[in-house]
């Protein structure tokens, strides 16, 4: 009976923990009239995209269009030529919806007059969709165009149609090219606070837009007066890595668009919002959090609503259910061994296995969910794999130590041989983050196994030992594996060690750089002290490094094979 009324015990706990971290949350004002003013529209689907010049179908997109219908009044394009782009404005004006359309530039002069020729020929063949063009997006940030050569382009356009036009890049590309300012009908400019030199809350973002666009409007007022400004795009991303202060998240992402509203109605600001559905062909250029700043997941399910509560998760239910049945397997597994243990060695073990198969669960869905190409979803499956063998292993020589037996040999090779993997795998994907980690996620979850599995054999052996010291913690002794320490075992602690510290060099090195951040903190000394705090209150990457050391411990310690146990 014990065994059996702990078991109901943790699954409801489990599930009311569930349900308390799940509530619906409060992410502002509803948006008048459920709809968006302007909503940037790439219609790529799973497996589609630019870079491998797959496009959506004609009925694809007339699809996505009747969504678009209901959620805001008009949409910003970003190409005119390649694929099926060409259907566009005839597709929005069956659906109601205008256009700001978008010729797409880079350093390709024939691709240029292609998509220059065409925006030039849509904008003319549908005066009454299309009522705004865009010439290039952010071609000076990328360092595709000189501004001589796109103003050129501007130019040519502008003596071509009758809709006013525009050049769209961030803001501070304005400020530091103001000819532009001349060129253009009307400015657009990107305020993503996510991407700013100093990334900030997503509290401190409706300030810091309203401070940005009156910024550029006082430039431009002196540069030429009564121009109109656009915020061509403005969004939070909905996943992926943390930046500073910036926390992707759906309630993060759902609680700045309305805030990005309520401060546009109040400034009287035209805005378009970045994006319509999330586009999963980004990941390979800026990683998960590229892929996940939509209204609309990649296979067209809302992410959130733009009314009403948000769940971050609305599918925690079905997250709990899956991890009780797996503990429920795992009890009929160990039933009768179970017994002889005492309750409070019984509780103790069912709580570890059932953070173990929520670990899992939640991993299969993060990962699962984040994974764009075929590649990626093999490399999901082998993790999971892995981490599923690990947690079996982990929980069978946490039995093991609670119940004071014999150590198996084989288990614990294998244990010990995916240790070492999995702490290899990390010090791998760190040195990544290190050198050049601005689109890559920190990989916790796929690590979460090994580093909660460590943690809690290190407690099931100080309960065997009934003394805390730094043997309980040694590889061998955790694991159960009866062999002399591995020189190895010293390289990769050490380099798990090493990689870490050049991670937080680098997170705090990439603010001190920053062409904005040093405007605003132009003192080095201030500079890196603040950049050391952007670091420091990284949740994400504190989690990262304390995983590593987590990781890096039982490699470090050293302990006679004779103390073994």
């Amino acid at each position: 009976m014990k065994t059996a009324a702990t078991t109901f015990l943790i699954i409801l706990l489990t599930g009311l923990l569930g349900w308390v971290t799940n509530l619906p949350q409060d992410v502002g004002a509803d948006v008048p009239s459920g709809k968006l003013n302007s909503l940037s529209f790439a219609p790529f689907r799973e497996g589609q995209g630019p870079i491998d010049k797959k496009f959506p179908t004609a009925e694809q997109i007339d699809s996505d269009l009747r969504l678009m219908g209901e959620k805001t009044h008009s949409i910003r394009t970003y190409a005119s030529a390649e694929g099926s782009m060409p259907e566009i404005p005839a597709l929005a004006r069956k659906h109601g919806l205008k256009m700001i359309q978008g010729a797409w530039l880079g350093g390709l002069k024939t691709d240029n007059k292609i998509e220059i020729d065409e925006v030039i020929r849509s904008a003319n063949a549908n005066p009454d969709v299309v009522n705004r063009v865009m010439v290039g997006n952010e071609v000076l940030l990328r360092g595709d165009l000189k501004p001589e050569q796109l103003i050129e382009y501007i130019r040519e356009v502008k003596k071509s149609v009758k809709q006013p036009v525009s050049y769209a890049d961030v803001w501070s590309m304005y400020m530091k090219y103001p000819e532009l300012i001349k060129e253009v009908d009307f400015i657009t400019i990107h305020i993503l606070p996510y991407w700013e030199d100093e990334p900030i809350t997503v509290e401190q973002a409706p300030a810091h837009i309203e401070r940005i666009f009156k910024q550029v409007q006082k430039e431009a007022e002196a540069i030429a007066p009564g121009k109109r400004i656009l915020i061509g795009e403005s969004g939070w991303p909905g996943e992926g890595r943390q930046r500073g202060w910036s926390v992707p998240s759906v309630v993060n992402e759902a609680k700045f668009i309305r805030a990005l509203i309520e401060v546009a109605t109040k400034n009287g600001f035209d805005y378009n919002i970045v994006e319509a559905f999330n586009q999963s062909w980004k990941s390979e250029l800026e990683g998960v959090v590229g892929a996940n700043w939509g209204l609309y997941s990649v296979d067209r399910k809302e992410v959130f609503p733009l009314t009403g509560k948000v769940y971050e998760n609305p599918d925690w239910l079905n997250s709990i259910i899956a991890s009780a049945v797996l503990l429920l397997i795992i009890v009929a597994y160990s039933w009768k061994r179970l017994q002889v243990l005492s309750w409070m060695r019984v509780a103790i073990f069912l709580v570890f296995a059932q953070t173990l198969t929520w670990l899992l669960v939640t991993m299969v869905e993060h990962l699962w969910y984040t994974s764009y190409s075929d590649w990626q979803r093999f490399t999901t499956l082998l993790i999971v794999g892995l981490n599923a063998i690990m947690a079996g292993l982990i929980l069978q020589r946490g039995y093991g130590l609670l119940g004071n037996q014999t150590i198996n040999r084989k288990f614990g090779a294998w244990l010990y041989t995916l240790f070492i993997l999995f702490a290899s795998y990390a010090a791998y994907k760190t040195f990544g983050l290190a050198v050049n980690g601005r689109y890559i996620s920190f990989p916790t979850e796929a690590v979460f196994i090994p580093v909660v599995g460590t943690f809690g054999l290190m407690i099931f052996s100080y309960l065997t030992e009934q003394s805390w010291s730094f043997k309980n913690m040694e590889i061998n002794r955790l694991t159960g594996h009866l062999k002399p320490k591995a020189e190895q075992d010293k390289i990769i602690g050490y380099s798990l060690v090493v990689v870490g510290l050049l991670l937080i060099i680098w997170e705090t090195k990439a603010f001190i750089v920053s062409r904005d951040f040093i405007q605003a903190y132009p003192d080095l000394i201030e500079r890196t002290g603040i950049a050391l705090v952007f670091s420091a209150t990284n949740c994400q990457l504190v989690i990262w490094l304390m995983s590593l050391a987590m990781l890096a411990l039982p490699l470090l310690i050293n302990e006679d094979k004779k103390n073994l146990s």
